[in-house]
């Protein structure tokens, strides 16, 4: 982080940016656009292009993408807005839902493994691609909560920078494996009720340990049943268009 510290002043996207834009806004006034037209276009490609900036800026430092970037951008601010205050910097892994306050098993909306699991006990997700035996480090909120009110009183009175690691995969570790059968057993015997009023029956899914097994995967299961109604709607006149929009 020190080396990105010393060398990100000197990356600057200003003159390809800037080109980006001037080469966006001729070719706007070459098609006779409106004005309303090349404001909202304009606009909406500079949101495209500082994402794009972004993602190629963490890349170059080597961080995999702008979410971590940004976050190490956070604390390199911090270390130098601080002046003489007290500086604690919680570096939490994957917050999942309360161990027990306000109660066990609190989460308000779905983000990172809550998605997935939601997915899973809806019935849409029926196979996922990763390692069962990958250790996957997780804190439930309540207890990254008080991690986090125990290092404030700790350095309260501190005029340095500290930086804690929350973590569990030292002391309580737990697999994909683990999880996997956790989740089917709680959903087969508390299924998740659809709209219909229906209770959803969850299976065991399918888990790839490698890309090339899960694109063979894909390919067998959803591809060539893709390319079989592309040809049918070819044969008879788009009649299972609508079919082929859902499924693609």
């Amino acid at each position: 982080m020190d080396e990105m510290e010393n060398e990100i002043t000197k990356f600057d996207f200003k003159v390809q940016e800037k080109n980006l834009m001037e080469e966006k806004l001729n070719e706007l006034k070459a098609q006779n656009a409106t004005k309303e037209v090349i404001t909202t276009t304009m606009k909406d490609f500079g949101i495209e292009r500082l994402f794009r900036a972004s993602i190629q800026l963490a890349k170059l430092y080597g961080w995999p993408n702008t979410y971590v970037f940004t976050k190490a951008m956070g604390e390199i601010l911090l270390r130098h807005s601080k002046d003489n205050l007290s500086v604690v910097i919680i570096r939490l892994t994957v917050v999942t839902s309360t161990y027990k306050e306000p109660f066990p098993g609190w989460v308000q909306g779905f983000r990172t493994i809550d998605s997935v699991i939601a997915g899973y006990c809806k019935g849409k997700l029926t196979c996922l691609l990763v390692d069962p035996m990958s250790v996957f480090d997780r804190v439930p909120v309540d207890m990254s909560v008080n991690s986090i009110t125990v290092a404030m009183v700790a350095n309260a009175t501190k005029s340095s920078s500290i930086i804690y690691h929350v973590g569990s995969s030292l002391r309580n570790p737990i697999n994909f494996l683990n999880i996997h059968s956790f989740v089917f057993r709680y959903f087969t015997k508390n299924p998740w009720i659809d709209k219909d009023g229906k209770p959803v029956k969850v299976s065991k899914g399918k888990i790839f340990k490698t890309m090339a097994t899960f694109r063979m995967y894909m390919q067998i299961r959803f591809m060539l049943p893709l390319e079989g109604l592309k040809f049918v709607n070819k044969a008879f006149g788009e009649y299972f268009q609508d079919l082929y929009v859902i499924y693609n």
